[in-house]
């Protein structure tokens, strides 16, 4: 039976790791995906850090995985930037990590808000006062306004903290626009990435993530099939509540066995 999956896409933060710690469980449960044949893709929703910087933090926890095989929210909404954007000023307001990819990819970003062809928002750790008025009278003059994507939370070792999503919805009140689009889990632009990665019917893969509204709402929307692991930020009170349904809910992914059996 374990043939009847050909391909699977792991979240990584509260799925395989936290912090640069392994989950327990979840090495056993990778090497089992592997060992019946599966192909394995991870998307990150962070958008701060490269697919390299993934294979090291991965192969340090213990997940033998090469660069083709991981891609983040910062791959996709630089891809979405070329092909929407690519003679655009950018007003940027994020971390160092993704300007980085964006100037690699020849992207061209600017702090004036009247010269700005688009606001991108994301993850920004420095963001204050100052950032919410360029964004306000960034977004006054009507351009398009990007989110990289939409968690509002994510695991950190200690403590989950405030992610893009939290940035992006501040900027939205305050403007009193809801972005053009979000990037990342469960955009399109994302679902079209995973079927390039992983070519095979939809119907043989899995989606294995602790959140719902972005690794199981990916999943359903591509008509995959769908794990929820509690190992992250969902907890039981959260999927009752929820508007997806998983098809699948185990403590951690060294459980696969269950969806695999």
């Amino acid at each position: 039976m374990d043939m009847a999956f050909s391909g699977a896409v792991l979240d990584v933060d509260g799925t395989v790791v936290r912090g640069n710690d392994p989950i327990p469980g979840a090495p056993a449960g990778y090497r089992r995906l592997r060992e019946a044949g599966i192909e394995t893709l991870f998307v990150s929703n962070n958008p701060t850090k490269t697919p390299p910087a993934y294979v090291d933090r991965l192969g340090a926890a213990g997940y033998d995985v090469d660069v083709d095989s991981v891609f983040t929210a910062g791959t996709v909404t630089t891809r979405f930037l070329r092909q929407h954007h690519a003679d655009d000023e950018l007003l940027c307001i994020g971390d160092p990590g993704l300007f980085d990819q964006f100037e690699d990819a020849g992207l061209s970003m600017t702090d004036d808000v009247d010269a700005a062809d688009a606001l991108v928002a994301s993850i920004d750790r420095g963001f204050d006062y100052e950032d919410l008025c360029t964004a306000l009278w960034t977004l006054e003059r009507g351009v398009p306004f990007i989110g990289t994507d939409p968690d509002v939370v994510i695991p950190a070792p200690e403590r989950d903290v405030p992610g893009s999503g939290a940035v992006i919805n501040a900027i939205a009140s305050v403007a009193e626009r809801e972005p053009d689009v979000v990037l990342g889990k469960p955009s399109d632009p994302a679902i079209e990435m995973v079927r390039e990665r992983l070519p095979y019917p939809p119907e043989e893969c899995l989606v294995v993530g602790d959140r719902l509204n972005t690794d199981i709402a990916l999943g359903e929307r591509a008509g995959m099939t769908t794990v929820l692991v509690r190992s992250g930020v969902t907890d039981d009170d959260r999927i009752a509540a929820a508007d997806v349904t998983p098809d699948y809910v185990l403590d951690d992914l060294g459980e696969i066995d269950r969806v695999l059996d």
